[in-house]
Order: C-alpha cells, then structure tokens, then sequence
C-alpha cells in the first residue's frame, strides 16, 4: 500500500512508478504497464480500492472529490483500515492469495504461467506452443507479480478440473468511463477514476451484504476458504460484502518468496535482489455462482439469468455501442450496460468516453486481447427520454448494418466458394464494420447533439443517407478489397459477376429497407410489418 508498484506515464511523457496514494496527482495521466492487461487490471483495482474506502456518501461530496481531488495524506487516511490486507509478502495473510495454502498440499507452477496468454499444459506436452513460446517469463520483480496475481484472479480462465473461473466467468469485457480531454489538454487519472466510483450508500445497495463487516468478506484472502465457502460449496452475493466484487479470489495460488533470485525482471526489464520464480497453486478455490452484479461489466439476459459479456471473436466495433452505453431490449437479444455507466449516464454530465476491453477466451487459451474507446459524446447531458430516442434510432442504424454485414459476407463466400463454405469469415466482418465507423459516429455525434436540444430532426433522412453509406462500403468492399483484388485467372468470372449482382439487389431489397425503417419502393411487395421499428423510427 505504501510501495510505489504501479507503472504510470506523467503528462511530460515520462514513466514512474507510484504508490496507491498517489493516484489522486494531477500530473498523472494514464497506467503505464508492458502488457496491456495489466493496465486493465490496475484501472480496476484503483477503481475497487477507492470504491472501498471511499467515505463519500452523496452527489454532492462526489462532485467536490472530482473538482478538488484528495491529497495523498486524505487518500493514506481511506487506505489505511484496510492496509493489512494489501501485503504481498507476509507470513499470513497475503494480497490476492490463497490464506493457507503450503507446499504440501498444492503444486509448484513456474512463475510464467500466472500469465493469461502463457502456453498451457497441453500445448507444452503436444509441443503446440508455436506463437506464444514457453520459457519467455522465468522470472518477475515483485511489482509485476503482483500485477500478474491481480490479473489472474479477475480474468481467470477455465483451466482443468477444479481451477475455478472469475467472478464474471473467464476473460470478462470490462467498460470503464474516460473523460474527455479539457481545453485540448488531457484529464488527470484521477478524473477517469473518479468517474468510476459512485457514492458508497448507492454502491452497497447494489449486490451483496453490507452487514458482513469482517475482513475476509471484502477480501477473501484474510481467512481460509472455509470462512466464506464450505467444503464443495459455491459463493453468492449473500455470502460476502458488496465490495467483495472488486477482489474475488477464484484461484488458490500463493507465490514463493523464499527462493528468489537477482536479475532484471522479464516483463518490465527492471533490475531486482527479488525475482519470484514460481508459486504454489491447488484447485477448487471460491466458487462465484449466483445473481453477481458486477458494476464495471455490461450483462446479456439467458435462460439462466442475466449473465456478464465476454469478448468474441472479430473485436470491437459501434455495433457493440448500444448494448454498452444505454442497453437493448430487442426481443432477442437484451443487454443492460454496466451499472457504472448506467449511473453516469443518468447523474453526471459533460463529454465522456468508454473503454473497453478484455480477453477473448476459448476455454482456458486467450485467442486475443482486445481493447478500444468508444465515444459517448454527450449523451450523460441528455434526459432519460432523449436518451430512449438515441437508442431507438441506433439500434435501427444498426440492424441495417447488421444485414448489410450479413450479405457482403454471404455474397463473398458465394464468388469464392459457395454459400455452404465453412471457415473463419471474420475478416470479412471486421472489415465492414471498421469501413463504416467513422460515418457511424458522424452521425452519432449529431444525433445526440439534436437530443441534448430536445429536436428530433429529419430522421427519415439520416437513414437514408447511412442506407446510401451501407450499400457504397459493401460495393467497394466486395469489388476492390475482397474479390475484384484477386487474380482473375483463379476466379471464375460468371460466379463472381452473379454474386455481385445479387449484393446489389439485397442491399437495395426490401429487407434492408425495412431494417432502416425506410419505406418501401413503389414497385416492391409489402413484406411483414414490425411495429417495434415503426415506433422508434417515429
């Protein structure tokens, strides 16, 4: 708690490490880590540590910790009641560790491991470990190991009987809130912190106990499994103190301090007397099951309940925009942003961005890190109701992009191959929706400009002009990028020109049209009403 661990960047550029305290520095921009996951990693336990010891408890102190940070002596005095709990190296407790695991009962793993995309155990017995070789993280300062913990616990990954998952499920996609930068300079990390945390009468209210006031109900770490979570058992919310969300401990693991070594560490290239080379690990660690809300994720409704997204395959687009900021309640597919955002979205005010990221996991193999900023511009400064227009109106921009997706796709494999090729058409996608962004949020940024004033505007119009954008990017996609870019004497010229003619009679079709809500051409058939649409394109 008072060692300077965290990697940031300062606003002349430079880096320097800093202790927790620090955080509220204004000269402070941004985490700093050589991996991008620990970066996530420390946004959120700085988010869950002042979420924790934060004695706010209205709007109004809220907005006076945002315009006049706390000094680092008022950030020491929140630390302090909980500072026991944040040792690395201790003979009991240890910070993100199994409380009593030995030598004994676990075995010993080599320090690399604790690494989200380290080689697991089949890929290093089927000598599979081709992209990510084994052996490139021997050893670890402490800082960085204790980065690595941290990440591990939140982003835990399926791995084998018994190695349990994270809170939200291995590789969760977390949305924090930025601030936008002021007068052409970029905000403190303070502000994108503070962003983050709510008053904390709000926060208990949200998921768990607050009468469960011990230590080890916050932090798990403090006492043996058996404390919260008996034998074979599960843990839900009931169990543990709200703030219980920011530090479950899914994996038994305990690093080993007593054989070290001197050298430069192998993720940050600093010299260390302290190396850590391996740690203990055991299985069946807590057990997260139940109605968990976690307030940095953003959930989708199953048949078992509302459960936390998870990254996927082809990345980030602005398709995920609206199910991130505001929620969907298409009959198929309902979302609800993370709480964070839901709050901000209706108590704050001003410019503000989201960042997301998080692994995409296929069981216990990471595939992909991914991580992008979306813009909210300033829909925190639009009412519940202009708001609900904003998400009525995307979520029909999106629908026609969705299809207009749909049949590039289909009319690619179609001038290749044929519509029944299997693969990976990802690329395809991914494309698509990079080629549509920037017109995506042009138009974003003028319709919440139009909410902020209580007008509607020619909508009509806008959607006509992103049908006009749709069918522009899949012709040019279809003909320049993908298939008109291949050799003409492997193709088969009578396929491809069939392909592309049915693209361009998709995309001008009836079913785009009525995606967009757009009515339909005088010489078209009616097709099935779908009075959702109608309604919001009103």
């Amino acid at each position: 708690m008072h060692e300077p661990w965290m990697p940031v960047r300062r606003r002349d550029g430079s880096r320097a490490w800093i202790a927790p305290n620090q955080l509220s520095d204004p000269d402070i921009l941004a985490f700093d880590a050589d991996r991008p996951d620990f970066n996530g990693a420390l946004a959120q336990f700085s988010v869950g540590l002042l979420q924790t010891s934060t004695p706010v408890d209205s709007g109004v102190a809220w907005d006076e910790r945002f315009e006049n940070p706390p000094s680092a002596v008022v950030l020491s005095e929140w630390f302090a009641p909980f500072a026991e709990a944040f040792e690395l190296d201790a003979k009991g407790a240890r910070f993100m560790q199994d409380f009593s695991l030995t030598a004994d009962e676990g075995s010993f793993n080599e320090i690399g491991a604790l690494l989200i995309d380290a080689p697991g155990e089949n890929a290093l017995k089927n000598n599979s470990d081709h992209f990510v070789k084994r052996g490139r993280v021997s050893g670890m300062c402490a800082h960085c190991a204790a980065s690595a913990v941290l990440t591990l616990q939140i982003n835990a990954p399926a791995g084998g009987v018994g190695n349990r998952t994270g809170l939200r499920g291995g590789g969760p996609l977390t949305t924090l809130l930025l601030s936008m930068p002021l007068d052409g300079q970029p905000r403190s990390l303070w502000d994108d912190l503070w962003l983050n945390v709510r008053d904390q009468r709000g926060f208990l209210a949200l998921c768990g106990d607050a009468g469960k006031s011990a230590l080890h109900f916050r932090f798990p770490w403090m006492s043996d499994i058996a404390a919260i979570q008996r034998a074979g058992g599960e843990t839900a919310p009931v169990q543990v103190h709200p703030h219980h969300v920011f530090w479950a401990m899914p994996r038994r693991i305990r690093l080993d301090f007593e054989t070290v070594a001197s050298g430069d560490c192998d993720v940050c290239g600093r010299s260390s007397e302290r190396l850590v080379q391996r740690y203990v690990s055991k299985n069946y660690g807590f057990n997260y099951k139940g109605p968990w809300n976690h307030p940095l994720s953003p959930y989708y409704e199953a048949t078992q309940g509302w459960l936390p997204m998870h990254p996927q395959p082809g990345g980030f687009a602005f398709r995920h925009w609206l199910g991130w900021a505001l929620g969907q309640v298409a009959d198929k597919k309902k979302q609800r942003c993370a709480s964070v955002v839901q709050h901000a979205l209706a108590d704050r005010r001003g410019q503000l961005r989201l960042w997301a990221f998080g692994y995409d996991m296929d069981n216990m193999k990471a595939r992909c890190w991914y991580e992008a900023t979306l813009p909210l511009y300033g829909l925190a400064d639009c009412d519940a109701d202009a708001q609900g227009w904003v998400g009525s109106q995307v979520d029909i921009w999106i629908a026609g992009a969705d299809l207009a997706a749909s049949y590039l796709r289909s009319a690619v494999k179609d001038a290749w191959f044929s519509s029944e090729a299997r693969g990976n058409f990802s690329a395809i996608d991914a494309t698509f929706w990079s080629s549509t962004e920037a017109a995506f949020y042009d138009q974003l940024r003028d319709l919440i400009d139009l909410a902020r004033q209580n007008l509607e505007g020619d909508m009509l119009a806008v959607r006509e002009s992103w049908h006009r954008v749709l069918i522009i990017t899949v012709d040019k996609l279809f003909d320049t990028i993908f298939v008109g870019a291949g050799q003409v004497e492997r193709q088969r010229p009578q396929r491809v020109a069939k392909a592309f003619r049915q693209l361009k009679k998709n995309m001008r079709g009836p079913k785009v049209r009525q995606a967009l809500s757009l009515p339909a051409l005088a010489t078209e058939k009616p097709t099935s009403r779908n009075p959702a649409a109608e309604a919001a394109a009103i």
